[in-house]
């Protein structure tokens, strides 16, 4: 394990190292013709930046007490967007040495077979400027969508409306209105006024039910409680019903005991409770009308994928649903829908986050594209096989990086036709 620990810092090191040195080489062709004082300059604030950056990490990593979770979160963000600025840049300066090189191959046959003596690799073929500069605006436009992503992204909350028509509805519950949030994340947050002003507008739908669908932390149960009077302002006529996402129960923290983790997982009870939600573990309730009954269904966190825990009891959850006309389920994350869910149960609809959408993405009425639909079948908005629905909501937090790139957080408003 220590070995492979080791072998994978050394390429960790060796990939930054080649990316900070080639890059350097772009900064020099755009400071060719500078003066010998602003060649000294850019030196000492280009690779200041690296070894404050490296000095930075270490001191986090060795004093981890003495670098708070915001300060981390955002220095963290910055690092990894100028990251992502300097490799795309690299593979533009990539393109050019390639097309140096084949030119250089090119030139050398030429002068082989005029008898001519050949120099060094690129030697009288110039780096091109148009690609230098191509690669750094490219980078520097992630790096300005990335701040925009925090400053503005990040709480533009977005209000999107579905309808959902479900066989054998009764006319009881036609009309009925469905508010949906998922992954609130409270240990990200960075700004109270701009999360109340997303629970406002949660209230504004005036929903008959509000359903949470999981993640209310990122590891601990004492990152809700600064928050627990901001999101206890959630109404729904019919109650506010929730579950646990896979962030809820501890699990990415090292507890000094096994009763530990079992506390914090009991104050995350305690929460949902004092917020006046009604958790769901592996249960139900059944609201009723006229006596026409539908059945809302919350399980805990159940994951086809491998590295996410399988906690959910379905079967248990649906026990005692038998009569009710309409069954829609809240369960975390979305491949619980086609692993167990469909085609194997009577549920009408399950309604899923998990995904955030990676944060990070193109999210138009045309066309949607993010890196997580390459792990997920299922990762964004309304999917329908048959008669069965699932709704994978878009978050209204975030998780690592402090914003979101084109994928905004989300608040659904569901009505039952």
């Amino acid at each position: 394990m220590f070995k492979s620990k080791v072998i994978g810092a050394a390429f960790f090191i060796a990939f930054f190292l080649f990316v900070d040195l080639y890059v350097w080489q772009g900064v020099k062709l755009l400071i060719k013709n500078s003066s010998s004082t602003t060649k000294k300059i850019a030196f000492g604030l280009y690779w200041g930046y690296t070894i404050g950056m490296i000095a930075f990490f270490a001191f986090a990593r060795f004093v981890p007490h003495a670098v708070g979770p915001l300060a981390m979160r955002f220095v963290g963000s910055l690092a990894f967007s100028i990251l992502i600025v300097k490799v795309l840049w690299v593979v533009f300066l990539l393109i050019d040495d390639s097309q140096r090189i084949i030119r250089w191959f090119g030139k050398d046959i030429l002068n082989n077979e005029k008898g001519v003596e050949t120099f060094a690799v690129g030697e009288g073929i110039p780096r091109s400027k148009f690609l230098n500069y191509l690669g750094l605006g490219i980078g520097l436009l992630f790096l300005g969508s990335s701040i925009w992503g925090v400053v503005k992204g990040a709480h533009n909350y977005v209000v999107r409306r579905r309808k959902l028509k479900i066989k054998n509805l009764p006319n009881e519950f036609r009309g009925m209105k469905i508010v949906q949030i998922s992954d609130i994340h409270c240990g990200s947050f960075w700004s109270r006024e701009a999360v109340e002003r997303g629970v406002e507008l949660i209230n504004k739908q005036n929903a008959d039910v509000v359903f949470f669908t999981g993640d209310l932390v990122n590891d601990t149960s004492k990152e809700a409680e600064p928050w627990l009077d901001v999101f206890g302002k959630i109404k729904a006529k019919e109650g506010v019903f929730s579950i646990l996402g896979n962030h809820d129960y501890g699990d990415y923290v090292q507890w000094e005991s096994g009763k530990a983790k079992l506390k914090n997982l009991q104050e995350m009870y305690d929460h949902h409770a004092a917020m006046g939600w009604e958790l769901l573990l592996d249960e139900n309730r059944v609201i009723e009308r006229n006596g026409q009954k539908i059945a809302i269904i919350g399980v805990q966190n159940w994951s086809a994928k491998g590295r996410f825990p399988k906690y959910g009891d379905l079967k248990k959850a649906l026990a005692g649903t038998e009569l009710a006309s309409v069954k829609l389920l809240l369960s975390h994350d979305p491949s619980h829908w086609r692993e167990q869910v469909l085609g194997k149960t009577d549920v009408d609809a399950m309604f899923s986050g998990h995904t955030h959408g990676m944060q990070f993405g193109v999210d138009s009425k045309f066309y949607k594209w993010s890196p997580v639909k390459y792990l997920y079948k299922e990762w964004l908005d309304l999917y329908k096989e048959g008669e069965q629905y699932l709704y994978v909501n878009r978050g209204f937090g975030y998780l690592g990086y402090p914003g979101r790139m084109g994928i905004f957080p989300e608040i659904t408003v569901f009505t039952l036709d």
